[in-house]
């Protein structure tokens, strides 16, 4: 009799076991998919936060300006690379001070801007964009002007 208790005794928590797994499983699909919800809620709420803070700033600081720099503003969000800029300083062949001229700042903060210890405003990520539009004969009119 032992044997035949114990038999039932193992294939009743087999069965128990292999329920039980069965119900942990779509808990676990179910938790997972609660998860990945309130990552993407979090998300949401970060993005929006964040455009309230842009929108509450441009309404405190509405300050009139001209069409063209309007333009500037609502245009692309650009991108910088510091490598970009080195290597677009050497294909028009001009020393730093003379890039800076073009762009309006300084010879050390073009050098600062290429090796990676500073980046440039958005302001000046504007006036790096327009240099970037301007042939070699271009630039050295803009510099013989100066």
């Amino acid at each position: 009799m032992p044997n035949i208790a114990s038999i039932l005794k193992a294939e009743i928590s087999r069965v128990a076991r292999k329920e039980v797994r069965a119900e942990i499983d779509i808990l676990k699909k179910a938790s997972a998919h609660h998860r990945a919800s309130i990552a993407a809620l979090r998300r949401q709420v970060s993005a929006l936060e964040k455009e309230l803070r842009r929108a509450a700033k441009g309404s405190t600081r509405r300050v009139p300006v001209d069409d063209a720099d309007g333009a500037d503003e609502s245009g692309p969000k650009r991108r910088f690379s510091a490598t970009r800029l080195a290597s677009h300083r050497g294909k028009l062949g001009l020393s730093a001070a003379s890039y800076g001229k073009l762009v309006g700042v300084s010879g050390q903060t073009i050098y600062h801007w290429e090796q990676g210890k500073a980046r440039p405003r958005a302001a000046q990520l504007q006036r790096l964009a327009a240099a970037r539009d301007l042939s070699k004969q271009e630039v050295a009119e803009r510099l013989g002007a100066e």
